[in-house]
């Protein structure tokens, strides 16, 4: 039992991350800034522009936009994706099966 001590068992060393560049009093100031400005509605929150997000990402693309104008949802996009697939893992057989 001399391979094995299990009384005086190490602790590992504990890892300690020190600032460099850490001013906790800038932090506080910026904290009451943000403070001050939502209690004079200066500043929006979240939940404010929350509805002003919905649908900028379909509107700033294109191609997503061309399918949405056209009635296409979600499911229709993964049915022809997976149609795509289909179709070039066929022809990739062929092609295989025809120049062995």
């Amino acid at each position: 039992m001399a391979l094995f001590p299990f009384y005086n068992v190490r602790k590992p060393k504990q890892f300690e991350h020190k600032y460099i560049y850490y001013d906790p009093r800038k932090e506080a100031l910026e904290e009451r800034k943000l403070k001050v400005k939502r209690e004079l509605g200066l500043e929006i929150t979240p939940e404010e522009y929350k509805p002003h997000i919905k649908g900028t990402f379909m509107e700033g693309t294109t191609h997503l936009k061309k399918s949405y104008m056209k009635g296409d949802d979600v499911r229709s996009r993964m049915y022809k994706s997976g149609r795509l697939v289909l179709f070039a893992t066929l022809l990739a057989l062929v092609l295989w099966y025809l120049l062995r």
